[in-house]
């Protein structure tokens, strides 16, 4: 009788260690959200550092080249180097991709103010986002007095003209997702 009830806990106390040896060899598949996707997208990266060689140029009203860019001439000039093509006019690049919310706001991203008076609805500058730390927000563009520079949203100008934040650069990984089906 003993002998049955010690061969009995034997093996129920052997079967929960199979179990639990079997368990633990199961791994967790990571799912893919569209946060990790564009983290993950080089383009990011390689738009930003194609951009930042580009600092100090002079700005220049209807500039598309290193001779001199207006600001939605510079951000057509560095999305074009990888094969994305923007219109050439920041009201219009304001219609491209996806609308982000501020809070949203990734490096990549274009930004977009309104022109000269902060009273205007109408965009008239654009750049690209640069950096995104807590709500702090750098971005490059083509600025008519200085060139092509570093400036941040928190600064009066650009905050009373701020309209608002576009994604393009999953258009182009959208486009090469479909061409892989």
């Amino acid at each position: 009788m003993i002998k049955k009830v010690l061969l009995t806990a034997f093996s129920v106390v052997s079967f929960g260690m199979v179990q639990a040896q079997s368990v633990s060899a199961v791994t967790k598949v990571p799912t893919v959200t569209e946060e990790s996707f564009y983290d993950q997208l080089p383009i990011v990266s390689d738009v930003i550092s194609f951009a930042r060689k580009h600092l100090s140029i002079r700005y220049r009203s209807g500039g598309t080249t290193t001779r001199g860019f207006d600001c939605s001439g510079f951000t057509r000039f560095c999305f074009s180097k990888f094969g994305i093509s923007l219109p050439h006019s920041s009201a219009a690049q304001g219609n491209v991709g996806e609308a982000i919310e501020r809070e949203e706001a990734k490096p990549g991203d274009l930004i977009l103010f309104k022109g000269h008076s902060s009273g205007s609805s109408r965009i008239g500058h654009v750049g690209l986002i640069t950096e995104v730390i807590g709500n702090k927000i750098k971005f490059i563009h083509s600025a008519w007095n200085g060139g092509v520079r570093y400036d941040y949203l928190d600064a009066d100008y650009y905050q009373r003209r701020f309209v608002g934040v576009r994604r393009v650069v999953t258009m182009l990984a959208q486009e090469e997702t479909s061409l892989q089906l």
